[in-house]
């Protein structure tokens, strides 16, 4: 009888312990449940607008609130504030995002060349219009390719509103300018439909695709949804024509490299670089200057290509999130 007893109590003991675990498990899952749910319902829509600047119809993307912290999100070529859509989403929680398109790239206005003076000089003063007409006029600024040369003109313009800047593949020195350079380097000392012809192949398909691709570790993980959307307006009448001035103008960016750098030197923004590293086209010697030129940045090379927020927008993502909690930005 005695054993019996023992033996219905170890038992008793098991069962309650079993029912201890089961209900230790639910918790936990009902736990996961809400922080999953959490997670996703925290984040604010993603917002397409258009707003009219010098008479041009400029699309953006917009989300997060007004009362947080803002970033400016300068895209490159050949693409649009399409390059953004999943950081965008993925900040808007903490952070309030803009993301124009310039003229003549994704669903802004494309003016005609005889009406709009393509250069870096005129797509910065249209984004410096853009954000006067949004009444922004405290911001970081992420630069990529052309939105290095765009943003760094409205840095240098308005250096009190600037409270940040992110730099992702954008140059500001000449050591980022290697052998992928040369055949520009032609076209700007020689203005001649013969230099120009080679430069073409980039916003041809198979162009665009490269740029998307090479230096990624995975290239199944690229969607050809980027590149089939740029082709959208780069095979609009006149935009091959477009994207030429665009490329011989870039030349008045070299010139004013020292004068970024000099920006950079007197006014010592807060600097996040993360660098797609196994880009030709920026490759991570241009990255490297920034550090002998800022105290504060923080800097990181990440084993992906040109189009990094691609394959590494995540870690892009917690790496701005950390850069702007560092810095307590308002």
């Amino acid at each position: 009888m005695k054993t019996k007893t023992t033996r219905w109590n170890a038992n008793k003991v098991w069962s309650h312990h079993s029912i201890k675990v089961q209900l230790l498990t639910l918790l936990l899952l009902i736990g996961s449940v809400v922080n999953t749910q959490a997670s996703v319902t925290k984040t604010e829509p993603v917002l397409h607008k258009t707003i009219e600047v010098n008479g041009i119809n400029i699309f953006y993307r917009e989300a997060g609130s007004k009362d947080k912290p803002t970033i400016i999100l300068l895209h490159g070529y050949p693409t649009s504030s399409y390059m953004f859509r999943n950081l965008i989403r993925d900040l808007s929680d903490d952070y309030h995002l803009v993301a124009p398109d310039y003229p003549g790239y994704g669903k802004s206005d494309q003016p005609l060349m005889r009406d709009f003076d393509y250069t870096f000089d005129n797509l910065a003063q249209v984004v410096d219009a853009f954000l006067t007409a949004l009444k922004i006029d405290r911001y970081s600024i992420y630069l990529m390719d052309y939105g290095a040369p765009v943003g760094y003109r409205i840095a240098t313009k308005h250096p009190e509103r600037v409270q940040g800047l992110i730099i992702q593949n954008g140059n500001a020195y000449e050591d980022g300018l290697a052998d992928f350079w040369n055949p520009l380097r032609n076209y700007w000392n020689n203005y001649t439909t013969e230099n120009s012809k080679p430069l073409e192949a980039f916003h041809s398909i198979d162009g665009l695709k490269w740029q998307y691709t090479h230096g990624v570790q995975d290239s199944s993980t690229i969607s050809p949804d980027n590149w089939l959307i740029d082709m959208q307006h780069l095979s609009k009448p006149e935009n091959n024509e477009i994207q030429l001035a665009l490329f011989y103008d870039y030349r008045t960016n070299v010139k004013l490299y020292p004068k970024w750098q000099q920006y950079l030197k007197h006014y010592q923004p807060p600097v996040l670089i993360v660098w797609g590293q196994n880009d030709q086209i920026f490759p991570a010697s241009g990255a490297h200057p920034y550090k002998n030129d800022l105290k504060n940045v923080d800097f990181h090379l990440l084993n992906t290509g040109h189009f990094a927020l691609e394959e590494e927008g995540v870690a892009i993502a917690k790496h701005i999130r950390k850069f702007m909690r560092k810095n307590k930005f308002k």
